[in-house]
């Protein structure tokens, strides 16, 4: 580079350098996300995520609707459908996730989801209350976790859920009709 140049030229020289580009000039790390392969990867984890975590939670809701009384958030009337409603949604977004039935759909209820449970985790963690989380067991295991182990992978889970969103390319692995009503572009139908 020469003093002349301008500080685009020196801005692109610091991004080549700093992030080797493949032949077609892109970062290698946004070549990695925006693959198919990712992006059936993510929405299979987070769709065995989902299943696995509402399957202790259908066969024991008695427990889970303790789980969710001990958040301290909601009224006692509503403790009752919370417990018996969540683990259901839990259950079909996940399947729906791992068939790739209307996946942007389901990720997006997916992750109206875990902003919730990051915002009920969240507020008790401020108020200092001491209660299970309820993420993958009924039987009260989660009560001494940290704020790390009970709101990171509520947060890991979330940007793995944008990115499966916002994902752009053909869908790899959907239950699907070509140009149909379970077409696998995300451009046709805009989920």
């Amino acid at each position: 580079m020469t003093p002349g140049d301008s500080a685009d030229d020196l801005q692109r020289v610091f991004i080549h350098e700093t992030f080797p580009t493949s032949t077609i000039g892109y970062i290698p790390v946004a070549n990695f996300l925006k693959h198919p392969a990712t992006e059936t990867a993510l929405r299979w984890l987070l769709g065995l995520t989902f299943v696995y975590s509402s399957l202790h939670k259908i066969a024991a809701p008695a427990e889970f609707a303790k789980i969710v009384y001990g958040y301290l958030l909601f009224p006692d009337a509503a403790i009752n459908l919370i417990a018996i409603m969540v683990p259901y949604f839990e259950l079909v977004t996940g399947t729906a996730l791992l068939l790739g039935l209307y996946p942007r759909a389901a990720v997006l209820i997916t992750l109206v989801m875990l902003a919730g449970f990051m915002i009920a985790i969240s507020i008790n963690l401020i108020r200092g209350v001491e209660f299970d989380c309820g993420c993958f067991s009924t039987t009260g295991d989660n009560r001494s976790a940290s704020v790390w182990q009970t709101l990171m992978p509520d947060i890991l889970l979330f940007m793995m859920g944008l990115q499966v969103l916002f994902y752009r390319g053909r869908r790899k692995w959907c239950i699907r009709q070509t140009g149909g009503l379970l077409s696998n572009r995300s451009d046709e139908l805009g989920f």
